[in-house]
Parts: C-alpha cells; sequence; structure tokens
C-alpha cells in the first residue's frame, strides 16, 4: 500500500469541500489514543500550530502543483520513505529494540513492528541485528503492525526445500516422533513425512531405535499448496546398492558359497541380503529334517553361510539352500542303523496308522499300529503316544531307495504270546474282567493285555442268546473256562456256560412225553409261544402250521407275562427248546370263527348289503390279511 500523509489527504479534502482541514472531530482523535490499554501520555504537536493551517481552493492547489519544480534529489529521498509493504510477505528487518516480551524491528514502515520475544527461544537477539521477518497484520486492533520471524524462517526455508527438491538433492533430517504408517522428521523448521516403507530396504520391526537420530533423506513428494513433504531414506540406500548390486550379478553363479545376512522371515521361507541383492531360503532347504517355521532355524539379522541353488540372471532371481552345506543324512545309513538295532528318537507326526520318529534331521522312521504293542489292539496312536514324545524303537526294516525305515515299539519287549499255551491250557478255568461287548460276544481280559472272546453261543446252556448284554455287564468279573488258543493268530476262545456242567441229560428226564407243565409266556411269534419253564428252560408252543389269519388271532388272545399249561412233545437239545403242546388251541381258534358264522346267520342280511359287525367280534378274529395288515399299521401309527 502507497503511504499518503495526513496533511495531503486534509489538502484535498479542503480543496473539494471548501472546509476547514481540522475538524472537532480531528482533534478529537489526537487527542484520544485509539488504544485499549492506557498507555503513558505523550505530548504530540503544540496546538497553536493549527493557527498556521492555511486554505485553499482546489484550482489553487492545481496550479500550485503544476509551477512547483522539486528537484530530483529531494524526490528520491521522498520515494525512499514510501515502502511498498502488504501482509503475509517476508520483508527484511532490523532490530532496534526490545524488552522481556517484544521485540522492535525497522522495516522501513511509517511504524515499527514488533515480533512476540518466545519466537527467538533462548538466543537472545541483538540491537542492529539484521533478519528476515514475515508481516503477519499491518494493523491489529492495538494498532500494532505485527511479525513473525519463525513464519519468516519456515518460509526461507520452504524456498530452500523447494530448491533441495527440484534438484534432487540429499539433506538431512532429525526423527522427532512416530505416528500411524511412519514418522515424523524435523528438516530445520519444517516437518515432513517419512513412510515405513522408506526407512530402510529391509522391513523395519523396531520403528522407536529411529527416534531422535538424524539421518539422510531425500524430498520424494512436495506439496506447495498444502506445505507437505514425503521424504525417504531408504532411495538414498538403493542407489548406494546399485553399483554393488550389479558387480555382485556379475559374479554370481550357482554352486557358489557366500556369507548373507537375515533380511525378513516369513512362513514360507527367509530372505537373505547378500550385500545388494535379496535371495530366497526357502524353507524346505533350511533342514534336512521337518521345519514347521523358519524362525525355528534362523534369526533376524543373523549371518548365514548359504550356498547359491539357483539363478535366473533374466529375473534377477537367487535361490539359496543352506541344508546343501551339509552332507545328505541318507547316506550310510544302513550302516549306521542297522536291522534289530534299537534307536532313540522323537515323535514329529501322527497318522491314524502309526507315528513318524525323527531319528536325526533328515532320517525319519515309522511305527505301525500293529507293531505298538504285543497285546493291545491299537486303533490310534494317540492312545499310547503325543507329539513331541521322545519313545525308544528297534529298526526292523530300511528301503533306501524309497528312504522309508519301518520300526517297532512292542520288540523292546518280550512277546507274552510266546508263552501263551503254557499259561492258559485248554480246560483250565480262568478269572477275567468284561472289557467289551459286540454283538457277536463278550472280550474279557485274562492279563495284562491278553484277552479272550466269549462267543454268544457259547454263553447260556438253556436259552438263546442275541446279545450278551442279555447276560454280561461292561467291567463285569467273570470265570471262565478256556476252550481254544492259538498262538499264530493271537486269539483265545472262552466259555462261560461250560464253567458248569451241561444241564440237558437232567432236562431231558425231567421233561417226558405227554408230561403236562406250566409256564409263563415271555415272548409271542409267528412261529409260536416262547414260554419259561422250571429248570431254566424255555418251551415253544408252535403255530406254523396255522393260517396267518389264526395266527393273529393267537397273538391277540395270548399276551406276554399270562400263564399257560400245555404238554412236552419233544425236547431238543440242539435247540435248546422243549417243544410244547396246547390241546385248546387249535378249539379256541375254530370257535371263534363259529361266533362269526353264528352272528352272520341270524342278521338275515339281503344279499349286497354292507355287513356291521360288532366291536367284539373285531377284537376276536382278523379279516383277510390285507385289512389287518392295514389296521395294525393304522394303530402303529
Amino acid at each position: 500500500m502507497t503511504e499518503k500523509t495526513k496533511v495531503e489527504q486534509t489538502a484535498e479534502q479542503t480543496a473539494e469541500e471548501q472546509s476547514t482541514v481540522v475538524s472537532e472531530e480531528a482533534t478529537k482523535e489526537v487527542e484520544s489514543p485509539a488504544v485499549e490499554e492506557p498507555k503513558p501520555e505523550i505530548n504530540y504537536l503544540d496546538p497553536d500550530i493549527f493557527a498556521e493551517v492555511k486554505t485553499v481552493t482546489k484550482r489553487e492547489l492545481q496550479d500550485a502543483n503544476q509551477e512547483a519544480d522539486i528537484p530530483e534529489d529531494v524526490k528520491q529521498k521522498y520515494n525512499n520513505t514510501i515502502s511498498d509493504i502488504s501482509e503475509n510477505q517476508v520483508i527484511d528487518g532490523r532490530i532496534i529494540g526490545m524488552n522481556d516480551k517484544e521485540v522492535l524491528v525497522d522495516i522501513g514502515f511509517k511504524s515499527e513492528g514488533i515480533i512476540n520475544r518466545a519466537e527467538f527461544g533462548e538466543k537472545a537477539p541483538k540491537v542492529g541485528e539484521k533478519m528476515e521477518v514475515f508481516l503477519e497484520y499491518i494493523e491489529d486492533r492495538s494498532g500494532n503492525t505485527v511479525l513473525s520471524k519463525e513464519k519468516a524462517d519456515f518460509m526461507r526455508r520452504w524456498r530452500e526445500i523447494k530448491e533441495l527438491y527440484d534438484s534432487e538433492k540429499v539433506l538431512t533430517g532429525k526423527i522427532i516422533r512416530r505416528i500411524k504408517g511412519g514418522m515424523v522428521v524435523d528438516l530445520e523448521g519444517v516437518q515432513a513425512f517419512l513412510p515405513g516403507s522408506q526407512i530402510d530396504v529391509r522391513p523395519v520391526q523396531d520403528f522407536d531405535k529411529y527416534l531422535d537420530q538424524e539421518i539422510e533423506l531425500r524430498i520424494v513428494k512436495l506439496n506447495e499448496t498444502r506445505k507437505n513433504v514425503v521424504v525417504s531414506h531408504k532411495i538414498i540406500l538403493e542407489e548406494s546398492l546399485k553399483e554393488q548390486r550389479e558387480a555382485l550379478f556379475e559374479k554370481i553363479e550357482a554352486g557358489q558359497v557366500m556369507e548373507g545376512r537375515v533380511k525378513n522371515i516369513t512362513d514360507f521361507g527367509v530372505f537373505i541380503d547378500l550385500g545388494g541383492i535379496d535371495g530366497l531360503l526357502h524353507i524346505t532347504d533350511l533342514s534336512w529334517g521337518r521345519v514347521n517355521h523358519s524362525s525355528e532355524i534362523v534369526e533376524m539379522d543373523e549371518t548365514l553361510t548359504i550356498k547359491i541353488i539357483d539363478y535366473d540372471e533374466e529375473k534377477r532371481r537367487v535361490s539359496l539352500g543352506l541344508k546343501q552345506l551339509t552332507p545328505h543324512p541318507w547316506e550310510n545309513v544302513e550302516d549306521k542303523y542297522p536291522i534289530e538295532s534299537q534307536i532313540k528318537g522323537k515323535i514329529v507326526s501322527m497318522t491314524n496308522y502309526g507315528v513318524f520318529v525323527e531319528i536325526e534331521p533328515g532320517v525319519e522312521g515309522l511305527i505301525h499300529v500293529s507293531e505298538m504293542s504285543w497285546t493291545r489292539h491299537v486303533r490310534n496312536p494317540s492312545e499310547i503316544y503325543s507329539m513331541g514324545d521322545e519313545v525308544d524303537a528297534m529298526v526292523l526294516s530300511i528301503d533306501s531307495e524309497e528312504r522309508k525305515i519301518s520300526l517297532g515299539a512292542k520288540q523292546l519287549q518280550p512277546d507274552p504270546w510266546d508263552e501263551i499255551e503254557d499259561r492258559f491250557m485248554i480246560g483250565t478255568i480262568q478269572k477275567g474282567k468284561v472289557i467289551n461287548l459286540t454283538q457277536f460276544g463278550a472280550f474279557v481280559e485274562l492279563a495284562e493285555g491278553i484277552d479272550g472272546l466269549i462267543h454268544v453261543s457259547d454263553l447260556s446252556w438253556t436259552k438263546v442268546i442275541r446279545h450278551p448284554k442279555e447276560v454280561l455287564e461292561k467291567n463285569q468279573d467273570v470265570e471262565v473256562r478256556v476252550l481254544e488258543v492259538s498262538r499264530d493268530s493271537r486269539r483265545i476262545s472262552l466259555g462261560l456256560k461250560q464253567v458248569s456242567d451241561d444241564p440237558w441229560p437232567e432236562i431231558i428226564k425231567h421233561f417226558t412225553g405227554g408230561k403236562s407243565v406250566d409256564g409263563e409266556i415271555i415272548r409271542v411269534l409267528d412261529k409260536g409261544i416262547i414260554v419259561q419253564l422250571e429248570m431254566d428252560v424255555e418251551g415253544i408252543i408252535p403255530t406254523t402250521k396255522l393260517s396267518k389269519r389264526d395266527r393273529k388271532a393267537m397273538g391277540r388272545k395270548f399276551k406276554q407275562g399270562a400263564t399257560v399249561t400245555a404238554v412236552v412233545m419233544e425236547v431238543k437239545p440242539d435247540d435248546k427248546k422243549v417243544i410244547l403242546f396246547m390241546e385248546d388251541l387249535a378249539a379256541e381258534v375254530s370257535k371263534k370263527r363259529d361266533d362269526v358264522s353264528d352272528y352272520l346267520d341270524k342278521q338275515n342280511i339281503p344279499a349286497g348289503e354292507k355287513i356291521e359287525l360288532p366291536d367284539e367280534l373285531l377284537n376276536s378274529v382278523s379279516d383277510d390279511d390285507d385289512k389287518t395288515e392295514k389296521t395294525e399299521t393304522k394303530d402303529q401309527d
């Protein structure tokens, strides 16, 4: 803004309005200072000075300007007193004074500017010192010209940063704090963002170690409008490694052994820094043995001696190996672990059919479930072993071509079946415990790991057993007789009924033909009625010769739990049955048929009419076979 004196403004106003220059309001303005806080009184000009003010017209003023001949040196001095100053710009200034709170700066303006003393920090400014300042306000609410040193320093530094960005030069910054995604760097007054991925050529694990560290950087992105700066340290490192990388690519070849530093550890392998080139050490090439995770073998920043397995010059990919520096463990494995030798190892894998034991890294053997115990029926290895268990085993066989070793754990113990025939002689009575019940019989443990089978047919002399649970319970102590022993098939046949004598000779004597006996109905079957007789014998009243209609009718008449009287017809020990006969059974069925006929004769129903039978008759006899089945199905529903 071009400065214009109050005298000139007053002269123009006087020429236009033909009035006096000084009014009462102007006088009041001079007498009343325009500040909010009271200040010490200052003596301005003598009031009598206004007596010299002259009133002129506009034309007189114009004529005077035309006639005036001002020397050039005077004009130059006058123009030098007028500064082209505006807000929000950097200008030059000189310190002319200060107090505890403010620093007074001459900027060549009609009034001096002030800077907050705190902007200078601990370093005190000196009077007469020249510096760049930022003009914030030409005149604030208190009438002061407000300046800023910090903003001027920022603008100056921003110009330097822009020059560094344009020229792609390196600068130094100090990391001051960590934020999401990276770090904040102080570039001598300007803060920049350093992304975490641009700190180093390898992934950074610990960001805190970089705090308060000075680091070389290059500006990779600059937004002048938002005053945002993004810097990178990685780009400097990459450039410094570029020459090393190119030289290394020329020398590298498959089979070469060299050193490298662990740069990153992943689930599938390890990345190794070979001095500018990253190579992949796959997890399968870390060790001849099993490796669940790469961190089991190596650590971050560890220096390793590795072997170049493969090198793709076109794709610049390097495959590395660590285990290849040691001999293959399967070399001379037959000499190290001969057949029937005892080994010690750790379980590294479990399957349904066995466990894999690591004898040494890269050499594993299988203990099949059938080789775990002489006596136990092992269905799953988890019944005996757990992952990581240390086990002893015997080498049973070796297949070097297939790289398979068969191991056995039970072979380290004596085989109890070698003396089984002498220990459990046929015909002897043994004590045991029921350990399992199946549809075909019950397994009884005779000794630890030795069990035998009682077939269902050997559970009872007199009853037909459909399931062992009808006679035995699990964990029940029983006495059994040894019926058969097979060392080769490792089987022992036992009998429960054979512990007592066969009762059938006495049963035959007791149940003579034609003898009348009483019994309780225990089952009603299509083939007959099963009756429980004395001497723990079951009798059967056959009904197979009756028609299906008569069998249905008989089934409704004779209920389970009822007592009947019958005549002994025959005794069959092989079938474990006494055959019985009921004289009134056929008569009872025939009587029901006669009742139906008599009822129909009495009704005198015309032909073609629907016949309604009483419920009593319907309950005592059946209709035809199809209607009977439908009725039973309806009742079941």
